[in-house]
């Protein structure tokens, strides 16, 4: 329960950063998310081609497949606790 308790309160961390990550730091902090909360990607990838941020998303998520709840929990709470500084 304890590690439930950290993830909610990195969320809410999250979106009063002092600074905008990176790109490549949103996404993964986006793929930690889901994984955390949905666990495996249960959607089919974007249709559109040309749907860069989509497909960047959808990719992202997918390279946790197999990763559990609670370790992607684990890990967004040590990413946001290392982007407050």
């Amino acid at each position: 329960m304890v590690v439930d308790q950290q993830f909610q309160q990195a969320v809410d961390d999250s979106k009063n950063l002092a600074d905008r990550p990176s790109n490549d730091t949103l996404l993964l902090l986006y793929s930690l998310y889901k994984q955390a909360t949905e666990g495996d990607v249960n959607v089919d990838p974007p249709g559109n081609p040309f749907d860069f941020v989509s497909r960047a998303k959808f990719d992202a998520w997918e390279k946790l497949r197999g990763k559990s709840k609670e370790d992607a929990q684990k890990e967004y709470v040590a990413l946001v606790e290392k982007l407050k500084g």
